[in-house]
């Protein structure tokens, strides 16, 4: 499939998705919403891709929303434009109706889709990220940076707040302490400090950070069980917002069982004993255990 907004390149079992619009410094539109859930559908349909490295074309990740609309930029009802518009939520008496699909945000979207992904997702943030060039980061695993990265959770100075389930995100990655200090304030801050906040796992010079990305990406790729790394993705993400210790013990009683059973395990350890790569024939798109999902499917509503 052709996309117009981002690039999709598989090579050696790694997809790079790469947000491709350079001269806009790669703004985000409901065309790019819609061509990364694409995306993100259709790696996890593929069985080759054991690793995804999200990045920027040209100078920046991503300057967060395209305002070119001016000030309807944030007013759905006041936009035709919207590729996601599904209707009109305000009804015959005035009132809205919140649950419609049209008051929905399009960030939103697109993080639950990286959040719900069963391929692990690495960021290399080769420039500015703010605003939902930010906040689609959050949902993805591991965070690298270019030093000359920068980040900023601007809403409030957009005269908005945080979208793209960042409120959720957020304070979960950084703690809430720092999450209130940068959404509070909306300013733009450079790699090291989100380094030093736990935004970002590391910064590198401007042309080692694919390399990085790539070197992670092909660590993950060669030596893991695929079955094994999704499970893993959506046990963390998901148990990390549980009440309580029994509830992660219920799953991973059940993962290890599960997987125990399969030649993935028993490749496992003989190629181990034998001092040799390992070679793990099951596939996600048909090996994962009866329990999963353990979940039941959240609704907008």
């Amino acid at each position: 499939m052709a996309y117009s907004t981002i690039k999709y390149d598989v090579s050696e079992n790694i997809l790079t998705i790469t947000l491709s619009r350079p001269e806009k410094l790669n703004a985000f539109t409901g065309e790019m919403m819609a061509e990364m859930i694409d995306a993100f559908d259709r790696a996890d349909a593929d069985d080759d891709v054991r690793a995804i490295i999200v990045t920027g074309e040209g100078r920046a990740f991503c300057a967060g929303a395209d305002l070119s609309a001016g000030a309807k930029t944030f007013d759905y009802e006041a936009r035709t434009d919207r590729p996601d518009k599904q209707g009109n939520p305000v009804q015959a008496d005035g009132s809205i109706n919140w649950s419609d699909e049209a008051v929905r945000d399009g960030g939103g979207r697109l993080t639950l889709r990286i959040f719900e992904c069963l391929k692990p997702v690495i960021a290399a943030v080769n420039g500015p990220a703010v605003g939902i060039g930010v906040t689609m980061q959050l949902a993805m695993d591991i965070r690298l940076a270019s030093d000359t990265a920068k980040f900023g959770f601007v809403f409030a100075r957009r005269g908005i707040v945080p979208e793209a389930c960042s409120s959720w995100f957020l304070p979960r990655i950084v703690g809430i302490s720092k999450a209130l200090e940068w959404t509070y304030s909306g300013r733009v801050f450079p790699a090291q400090e989100a380094r030093d906040g736990g935004l970002v796992s590391a910064i590198y010079k401007p042309e080692e950070l694919l390399p990085a990305a790539r070197a992670m990406a092909r660590e993950i790729a060669d030596n893991t069980a695929s079955v094994s790394v999704a499970l893993t993705r959506q046990m963390m993400w998901r148990i990390s917002a549980m009440d309580h210790p029994m509830e992660a013990h219920k799953i991973d009683s059940r993962a290890i069982y599960a997987r125990g059973r399969t030649q993935d395990a028993k490749e496992g350890v003989v190629s181990f004993l034998e001092k040799r790569p390992a070679v793990y024939p099951d596939k996600v798109s048909k090996d994962m255990p009866s329990f999963f999902p353990w979940w039941t499917k959240r609704e907008y509503n």
